[in-house]
């Protein structure tokens, strides 16, 4: 199933989906009751904003691997194998036949943060930060089409209203406001926020240089193209039925503190960022604002996908016996446990080498058999403890780049751990179990128990 946009998709989930009543403040506290709720795995709407009348905000929308099935129309357990299937069938986008994001324009805003409830999210955070914004931009020197989610924090609280530090640490729009920066020119930037769950999926997806369209892998997703109409006051393209969009460019030759923030690594980090400044701001007459709390659910279940999933394929084609891979909850990706079956010891430390090597996010990684449930952090705890001696079955790399928001990598340099902690073939290693009768029994009990008291 396709959702048209965000509301459809709020409108589809049903019970999955919480309405909160109370009144919160965008700042701070509509954050830390999305962080409380994360653990139900609903999607969450606040529709009583202080000092913001009529306002609403979305979050929690990929917080359990429950909803992001829901986005994609399919099963948790045909969840990677949906993705990886739907974004490789890319729909080009089509042009919009109506714009409801051009429902309310305002052009040359005095101050963006009066329009829009920007949330601010961790208590040293510098300013309220934009952290589930689609950033559109083009190539000024090949016009390729890019997208993808980048920090971008408010400076209207000590500076100017028009204007956000951007981090563009990542390509291809790192790539693309080199090339306009060497012509002396800006970059022209559009925000789309308030955009289906299957479109902030695409947008996180890495791809090299001369990859695919974003927005082409995003349609495959949906299942249905996105629709596209042109923005205002620069020449991009942008979702039709995104909630907010804010138009403008990035500065060239310009760099300012951006920072504080509290960051997916679970650390606060500053850096020294391009400015963006917007030219307009258009939305939907009753929008809904997207959150996005750092470090939480959400991100994992964004990088899980877009990340791990292509890690995974990339690896099956590569080496026979590679069955899953999750990245570990909580770690930012750097951290992934990889189920094998049938596969040598030489193998795996080959496979341990191969995916440090193709991810450079990746510092850890932990192999096992495919008796392990590699979502159940008990048995990937169990298989290191009783199947791994660290000093044969480690590997270790070092002398390596660190990633760019790890705080341990600021010293300088970066280094890389796997660890084999595949089973022998002697049955001293064979897992305890219970009579698959006996556990079907089990569980029907156990539902008429948990029914019965609900």
């Amino acid at each position: 199933m396709a959702y048209a946009d965000l509301r459809a998709f709020l409108e589809g989930i049903g019970d999955d989906l919480i309405r909160v009543d109370a009144p919160l403040d965008p700042r701070f506290e509509v954050a830390a009751l999305l962080a409380e709720l994360q653990a139900s795995g609903r999607a969450v709407l606040c529709e009583n904003l202080k000092g913001r009348p009529g306002a609403r905000i979305a979050g929690n929308l990929l917080a359990s691997r429950r909803l992001a099935a829901r986005a994609l129309g399919t099963t948790e357990q045909g969840l990677v194998d949906t993705y990886m299937d739907r974004s490789a069938r890319r729909l080009p986008p089509v042009a919009a036949s109506e714009a409801p994001v051009h429902e309310v324009v305002h052009r040359q805003p005095a101050d963006v943060g009066a329009l829009l409830p920007l949330v601010t999210h961790y208590e040293k955070d510098a300013a309220p930060f934009l952290t589930c914004g689609v950033v559109l931009a083009r190539d000024p020197a090949t016009g390729q089409r890019g997208m993808g989610i980048h920090r971008m924090m408010y400076k209207g609280k000590n500076g100017d209203g028009r204007r956000f530090g951007i981090f563009l640490a990542n390509p291809p729009l790192s790539a693309f406001l080199a090339n306009a920066e060497a012509s002396g020119r800006p970059l022209e930037v559009a925000v789309a926020l308030g955009v289906d769950p299957a479109m902030l999926l695409a947008a996180v997806v890495k791809t090299g240089p001369q990859g695919p369209d974003k927005m082409e892998i995003a349609g495959g997703l949906r299942g249905a193209p996105v629709a596209l109409v042109r923005a205002l006051t620069v020449d991009l393209e942008v979702p039709a039925r995104a909630e907010v969009v804010i138009e403008g460019h990035v500065l060239p030759g310009l760099r300012e503190e951006e920072g504080p923030f509290g960051e997916n690594t679970g650390s606060y980090f500053s850096n020294l960022s391009p400015v963006f400044e917007a030219s307009a701001v258009t939305h939907r007459k009753d929008f809904i604002f997207p959150a996005l709390v750092p470090w939480t659910a959400d991100v994992d279940t964004l990088l899980s996908l877009a990340g791990g999933a292509e890690l995974l394929g990339q690896l099956k084609g590569l080496l026979r016996g590679v069955v899953d891979l999750e990245l570990t909850p909580g770690t930012c990706s750097f951290a992934a446990v990889i189920a094998v079956r049938d596969c040598p010891k030489t193998e795996v430390r080959r496979l341990i080498h191969l995916a440090l090597g193709l991810d450079r996010r990746l510092k850890s990684v932990t192999v096992v058999d495919d008796d392990i449930d590699i979502r159940n952090p008990r048995e990937v705890a169990w298989a290191l403890a009783t199947r791994c001696q660290p000093a044969r079955d480690s590997v270790i790399l070092g002398g390596l780049e660190g990633y760019v928001i790890d705080p341990s990598a600021a010293a300088g340099g970066g280094s890389k751990i796997g660890y084999d902690a595949t089973r022998g073939p002697q049955p001293i290693f064979d897992k305890i179990a219970m009579p698959p009768a006996a556990v079907a029994r089990a569980r029907a009990v156990a539902a008429t128990l948990t029914g019965a008291n609900s």
